[in-house]
Order: structure tokens, then C-alpha cells, then sequence
């Protein structure tokens, strides 16, 4: 897809821009030339290459989950400044 066949207007309203028109001839250029590297990209071969989400393995360093005692509810209350039938009692911030 060439950069003339973009409309610019079209995708500048999709994600709610307004855009002057120096902006969007601007943009339809720069639109243009990623779709060129695009095009480009596909001539590589690609049939030995496993499909990746990341280009290095990742792994989250997270700790194990364990089974543990928790507060009791008179502990978890404690320290309340206001509480009601055993709930917490917070300042409305939303109107």
C-alpha cells in the first residue's frame, strides 16, 4: 500500500485526533514509509524461524505461592479509624 492510498483523515479519526492538513500530509508520508519497511520485512525468509511474543525468553521472578494464616478479622480491624458491622468505614470520593 503506497502512502496515497492511506486516508489519513480516516485513521486520524479513529483514534480522535484532529489533525491540520501540513499534519496530516505530515503523518500520511511518515504512514508511508513504515508500510515501505513493512513491505521490505516480508522478503526475509522465515520458514526455520520458530513464532516468538519476545525476542529474548522471559521469565516473571515471582516467588512461589504459599499457603499461609492471615489476620483475623478483629486483627484486620484493629486499626480502623471508623468501622460498621465489621466493614471498613472510608470517605466517599466519588460523586
Amino acid at each position: 500500500m503506497a502512502s496515497g492510498e492511506i486516508d489519513v483523515k480516516y485513521v486520524a479519526q479513529l483514534a480522535r485526533l484532529s489533525l491540520t492538513p501540513e499534519e496530516e500530509k505530515k503523518i500520511g508520508a511518515q504512514l508511508g514509509n513504515i508500510l515501505v519497511y513493512i513491505e521490505k520485512l516480508s522478503e526475509l525468509d522465515v520458514t526455520n524461524i520458530e513464532p516468538t511474543a519476545h525476542a529474548v525468553p522471559l521469565t516473571n521472578v515471582t516467588r512461589a505461592d504459599e499457603v499461609c494464616p492471615s489476620l483475623s478479622h478483629a486483627d484486620a480491624l484493629r486499626n480502623a479509624p471508623r468501622q460498621a458491622g465489621g466493614l471498613f468505614i472510608v470517605p466517599k470520593i466519588v460523586e
